[in-house]
């Protein structure tokens, strides 16, 4: 099956896991998808991921763990919202001062720099401007 935009697909699978509870989400990996991953870890939104070969495929698979808080029957997620902003019909780029803040400082913005892709924080912080990926709050 062909992705036009990987990362919306990755974002999509994400947001479906949330709203079924699901503990795993299964997503084809990229190094791209990797990062974001990584990013979300690091920020505390997913409790971990892992890139493992796929079974019947070549294709390998990044393994996404959901973070909730909670007990069983009041558990809530810790990602309640997720938004693709650059998209491949039109990409948003921003400069290093116009670096849209999420929800007050609750939320990260990841930014793809030329140095990488990282946080609207240390985007900021480095000096770096470049392609808004998505909002995670």
């Amino acid at each position: 099956m062909s992705i036009n935009d990987p990362i919306a697909d990755m974002l999509t699978r994400i947001r479906n896991g949330v709203a079924n509870n699901q503990t795993v989400v299964a997503i084809p990996a990229s190094k791209m998808k990797a990062e974001i991953a990584r990013i979300l870890k690091e920020e505390g939104f997913i409790a971990g991921y892992e890139i493992v070969d796929g079974p019947k495929t070549p294709q390998r698979i990044l393994r996404v763990n959901l973070k909730y808080i909670g007990d069983r029957r009041e558990r809530k997620a810790v990602i309640t919202g997720l938004i693709r902003i650059s998209k491949p019909g039109r990409r948003i780029y921003t400069h290093k001062k116009e670096i849209p803040w999420v929800r007050s400082g609750m939320g990260v913005a990841i930014i793809s720099t030329p140095k990488g892709i990282m946080t609207g924080q240390e985007a900021r912080k480095n000096g770096l401007g470049g392609e808004i990926l998505c909002k995670v709050w």
